[in-house]
């Protein structure tokens, strides 16, 4: 992607300017983001993957008329029995991860990678009857608000009162200051930084042969770790870092180098048992510094950890293996595959390898792109072609005739 380019997606904006401009800052309304756009799947589409228990989704029912209920949110699977019928007003079906399930909707979510892949999470569909939305809230990360189809009117805010109404199953606002309000059309796009009070709620609306048109809104959405969360998580693959290297010392009885046990020969009796000694603190202390002793511990498990997929993702593994000959085939990256890398690693859903040279290169280029021709992949090692041929046995990629209108493959 050329990101000094202007793009109507971004109104006039190239992604440079976007960044700079709006990015965490403020929103963007785009008129006619993508002009002419048709849903990529039909609601029949969406509530099947809605009945998949490999998907996950909402749905909310609000009910003006009941007093102390008027939310009600239940999770998926859905049989189509279980949705309310079309006709009723006030429900939204959510339905998240629709890029990993549907190939249309990946190739859009690539339209907004002039952000990093660390921070792009996913496609969210909403459908809703007229009527239908989730209540004023705000979301603690970046999204970008695409009207797919139907109509939608958005009321927003930059309000500082966050505060959430007690007792209710969704996270909405106490109180809901509107400042400004849109209705966005079929092709139109909002853009919210986190923390901006939004309100969406679904409206009747018919096409020009008066058939009613359903309100479908594309959520793109982005990561935002939370520090404390992101700190364990780390400190727990630094630990299973530490954890390999004693168990091959523990296989290497030769090396000399037992697990270090705490101990105290010169620990004294001590009046006050309950207290922690500390000796102990300091080989604690001392614990920690040792798991970060590694300059590339740190980016390691940090890689892990932002590839890792989400509990309900899963891949189809080949039906049968692949030993890098296959001549004139791209390679091609599972949508639901996340893949990126740092100077010294390729990270590839949750796992880690040291690369270096040509064969990073080659690495790098499959994950900015998400596929590589085989007059490049050819070019790989026997060992990268080894390692790409057990990623295929995973699911994790494809091999495929690479269309130029969709970056899709037809899989092998």
């Amino acid at each position: 992607m050329d990101v000094h380019h202007a793009l109507p997606l971004l109104a006039g904006l190239s992604p440079v300017q976007f960044m700079r401009r709006h990015w965490q800052k403020k929103p963007l309304l785009v008129r006619g983001a993508i002009a002419g756009f048709k849903p990529l799947l039909s609601r029949a589409e969406l509530f099947r993957l809605a009945a998949s228990e490999a998907v996950e989704s909402r749905l909310i029912v609000k009910n003006a008329n009941r007093e102390g209920d008027a939310w009600r949110m239940k999770s998926g699977p859905f049989a189509l029995r279980g949705l309310p019928p079309i006709s009723k007003p006030g429900w939204t079906l959510l339905v998240q991860g629709v890029d990993g399930h549907h190939a249309d909707v990946h190739q859009l979510l690539q339209q907004f990678r002039f952000v990093p892949d660390a921070r792009l999470d996913d496609v969210m569909i909403s459908f809703a009857t007229p009527d239908g939305g989730v209540g004023p809230h705000f979301d603690s990360y970046d999204v970008f608000l695409f009207q797919a189809s139907g109509r939608r009117r958005w009321k927003i805010s930059q309000q500082k009162d966050l505060t959430l109404q007690a007792g209710v199953p969704l996270k909405i606002l106490q109180t809901f200051e509107p400042e400004q309000e849109f209705v966005l059309e079929a092709g139109d796009m909002l853009y919210l930084p986190p923390r901006y009070a939004h309100d969406g709620v679904a409206e009747a609306c018919l096409d020009s042969l008066g058939k009613a048109q359903d309100c479908m809104t594309y959520s793109i959405g982005f990561k935002a770790p939370v520090q404390s969360e992101l700190t364990a998580e780390l400190l727990h693959k630094l630990a299973e870092f530490v954890e390999d290297k004693d168990q091959d010392q523990d296989a290497d009885v030769s090396s000399g180098s037992p697990k270090k046990m705490y101990r105290d020969p010169g620990q004294a009796a001590t009046p006050h048992p309950a207290e922690l000694p500390a000796a102990l603190i300091t080989f604690a202390s001392d614990a920690v510094r040792h798991a970060l002793q590694d300059p590339l511990a740190l980016a390691c498990a940090l890689g892990e950890v932002m590839t890792a997929p989400k509990a309900q993702v899963w891949f189809e593994q080949a039906g049968a293996d692949w030993d890098g000959s296959a001549s004139g085939l791209s390679l091609m990256l599972d949508a639901k595959t996340r893949m990126m890398y740092d100077a010294d690693h390729v990270f590839i859903n949750g796992e880690s390898y040291r690369a270096k040279g040509r064969d990073a290169r080659l690495m790098h280029l499959l994950a900015d792109q998400r596929a590589l021709p085989a007059s490049v992949w050819a070019k790989a090692s026997s060992g990268a072609l080894a390692l790409l041929g057990d990623w295929y046995a995973e699911g994790w990629l494809h091999l495929g005739v690479e269309s130029s209108c969709d970056n899709q493959p037809s899989k092998h």
